[in-house]
């Protein structure tokens, strides 16, 4: 995730940064003059060891089931997962404890693994002076939010891996980000001879720090009054006030696809009808169909781009950035009726099933940017899989077709990456391909019709993607976590619906089957966080729940099997009870009751992700509307008014929040259709629903069964609707007041279009 978030400062912290003779800064110029910024995702990495039998080190990591922690086993560090076994042995031998957190896909985080923590020297000195700890952050969401909080907080910027010092009471007193192995031995000298002639102090200052750390992640500024829809002009203004004209986006380099902000526009949009809403989001996401963020060749996204425009991707391909560009582009397609952007949902749904899905159900993490540069060898290096020299092109294409496809995608002999976005040399001479030239373009390059040069394209598109087959594939984080399973099974749903797909349906059923299955235990209730090597392992997060509920719901409305509708309605009972702040408002981002945490979290910045409070708020009003339960509507409410001081100071931060604003304020629409979902006269009436954007509404369906019967249980109204005449019936109401029901697409159509 890409740090942007608003800078507090945590007072007396600063004091033991000087101690340490400003060493943090310089490790983060050494980061950067690496590589990428030290406060961005600095993606996957290097292909994980194959094919040695013997390692001359193990460590406790090795029980571990997240592939990050596993990447880490047989490193001399003699690393301990977090838990009290490793508390314990601080406390006692009065260490501190070196904390250091990353992910799988992470670059920088492999680079640190092979150059500091497979050292003997580093590993002796970590053994000697420290008790070492190792954290996955995309399986301790909670820990990682709140030490990247301090880091941010002391030193301006954080990003993984993280590297954090505690005292043995988990208290931060140093942090940083990437140390190359130089600089990191000389850190742990000094802050262990630190420890050993200014214990006392640094105490005291880690306990002040930590006082205050802790009401910065657990508390929220109080607002003043109500939260008008002015809110959300004001949001759009700063949105839009950072739009890239040139490029498509927002902001500089290096820039990311922010799915969050998009959703946001495109409700403004449907609120406002403000035209620039639209076409900077349409702009934006044609931009990036083009460029080399997308995978031109094999569909889905990377990560982010490296630079300003979308030419040169950071290569890591994320399951939640997936999920949330599919949405993202089929909304775009109800609001145009463009087939672009439906084929690009369609590109990034099927990579993802193709390439993502695993054997026995759900979805992995993330692929890796790194694979390695040759098969047998194990040099790996980032982005490899992907790029191209004009030579290997030629070599598997014919003359003529080579040149049609290079002009089109922009490849060049020489290479086409700029050279100030190739700091490592990795891409020199290389390719990266994107839409340089229209397909009409070509066609006039080449005096051919554009038939055929779609024809030459698809045929060389095709072949060029089976040649990269052959390439040492780039590995997989295949842990299934839930919270980026239940994004996809909305993303996979809600096309279903607009595309008239009912393979993505079958999928999310299935994804959805399996998350019951293997990540629920209906015993009690609860989520796991994600599952692999057999089983899951760690409890459930705020996330995961609010993402799976919203998975849920929108299950529910492309297929209308109610069970979906009443385990949603069970994991909120859950979430609430859990999670829920009673006195705030909000939510916390993990279990109160968690005696390793100094404090529980509670995040509302919307990132690479939207936030789980933005998510929950959304479920809230949703649910509301579902089941008419008044207690939900008032906790969306006070989920809102909890966060209303970042809404009213800078809301341009929580555009996922502000999306749940709008449907607050907003006339809400509940579409209760009677029918037989089977039957075509019930799908010609859906389909003037599915293939509209219509963001403030529900979608109901009366079976004449046990569906409706549920329904009505919530909505006593629904218990009244029928098909007239023995056609499928509209009911197109707001805030539960029906207009007169209609059997006729055309009328129903025009019910739809109506302004309030």
């Amino acid at each position: 995730m890409h740090k942007q978030r608003k800078l507090f400062k945590l007072l007396h912290a600063g004091a033991l940064l000087l101690a340490f003779g400003g060493a943090i800064n310089a490790a983060e110029k050494a980061g950067t003059a690496a590589s990428a910024p030290a406060q961005s995702d600095h993606g996957p990495s290097l292909a994980p060891r194959a094919g040695i039998a013997q390692y001359r080190h193990t460590n406790r990591l090795i029980h571990a089931k997240s592939p990050y922690l596993l990447l880490h086993a047989h490193n001399p560090v003699d690393w301990y997962p977090w838990g009290d076994e490793a508390f314990e042995k601080a406390r006692k031998e009065n260490k501190p404890i070196f904390l250091s957190i990353g992910y799988f896909t992470c670059h920088w985080c492999h680079v640190m693994e092979r150059e500091s923590y497979s050292d003997p020297a580093i590993a002796a000195i970590l053994k000697q002076y420290f008790v070492s700890i190792k954290v996955d952050r995309e399986e301790r969401p909670d820990i990682d939010r709140l030490y990247i909080a301090y880091v941010e907080a002391t030193t301006g910027s954080a990003g993984w891996p993280l590297n954090v010092v505690l005292t043995p009471a988990r208290k931060p007193f140093f942090g940083g980000t990437y140390f190359p192995p130089d600089q990191l031995k000389s850190l742990l000298e000094k802050v262990s001879d630190s420890w050993r002639t200014q214990q006392d102090s640094i105490i005291q200052t880690a306990g002040r720090a930590a006082q205050q750390l802790i009401q910065m992640v657990s508390k929220q500024p109080p607002a003043a009054g109500d939260l008008p829809p002015a809110i959300l002009d004001q949001a759009y203004k700063q949105i839009s006030s950072s739009y890239d004209a040139t490029n498509g986006g927002f902001g500089g380099a290096p820039k990311f696809p922010r799915p969050v902000a998009l959703c946001f526009l495109l409700r403004y949009f449907a609120r406002t009808g403000q035209r620039d809403a639209l076409e900077m989001t349409l702009n934006t996401l044609r931009a990036m169909e083009r460029g080399g963020i997308h995978d031109q060749l094999g569909g889905g996204f990377h990560r982010y781009s490296t630079g300003a425009t979308w030419l040169v991707p950071h290569f890591e391909k994320m399951l939640y950035d997936q999920a949330q560009l599919a949405i993202v582009y089929t909304e775009a397609y109800q609001i145009t009726h463009d087939r672009f952007f439906a084929n690009t949902a369609r590109s990034i749904l099927d990579f993802t099933l193709r390439e993502m899905h695993q054997p026995r159900g759900g979805f992995a993490s993330a692929k890796d940017a790194d694979s390695r540069i040759a098969p047998g060898k194990p040099e790996a290096s980032e982005g490899v899989f992907y790029i191209w020299t004009a030579k290997e092109i030629e070599n598997v294409l014919s003359k003529q077709d080579s040149a049609v496809f290079e002009y089109a995608y922009g490849v060049e002999s020489g290479g086409n990456v700029p050279a100030q976005q190739d700091i490592r040399g990795e891409l020199s001479g290389k390719n990266v391909l994107y839409e340089a030239h229209s397909t009409e373009e070509t066609a006039r390059k080449f005096s051919l019709t554009v038939q055929q040069t779609t024809g030459k394209l698809t045929t060389a598109r095709r072949t060029l993607f089976e040649a990269r087959a052959r390439r040492p594939q780039p590995p997989l984080d295949d842990k299934i976590v839930t919270a980026w399973n239940g994004m996809m099974i909305s993303a996979l749903a809600r096309a279903s619906q607009a595309l008239e797909d009912p393979r993505y349906l079958e999928r999310a059923q299935a994804t959805a089957k399996f998350l019951e299955s293997h990540l629920y235990d209906s015993k009690t209730g609860k989520l796991w966080r994600s599952f692999r090597a057999g089983g899951p392992s760690v409890s459930g997060f705020l996330d995961d729940y609010a993402d799976l509920i919203s998975g849920l719901l929108d299950l529910y409305q492309a297929g209308f099997d109610v069970h979906w509708l009443t385990w949603a309605v069970s994991l909120q009972e859950k979430q609430d009870q859990q999670f829920g702040d009673a006195k705030e408002g909000g939510y916390f981002d993990s279990e109160t009751s968690d005696p390793s945490l100094l404090s529980p979290t509670r995040e509302s910045y919307d990132g690479a992700e939207p936030s789980p409070n933005s998510t929950a708020a959304m479920n809230l009003l949703s649910l509301a509307q579902f089941t008419d339960r008044a207690a939900w509507r008032y906790a969306a409410y006070k989920t809102l008014a909890a966060f209303a001081s970042r809404l009213q100071s800078n809301p341009g931060e929580v555009p996922a929040l502000l999306s749940a604003l709008d449907f607050r304020l907003a006339q809400r629409k509940q579409i209760l259709i009677a029918g037989d979902p089977l039957s075509q006269d019930t799908r010609d009436l859906l389909r003037q629903v599915n293939t509209r954007f219509l963001p403030n509404k529900i979608l109901l369906l009366a079976d004449g069964g046990s569906g409706q019967r549920q329904l009505a249980r919530w909505l006593p109204f629904v218990a009244g609707a029928h098909r007239l005449k023995n056609r499928a019936t509209a009911y197109v109401c707001e805030d539960y007041v029906c207009k007169l029901p209609t059997s006729a697409p055309q009328v129903m159509a025009r019910l739809l279009d109506a302004k309030n």
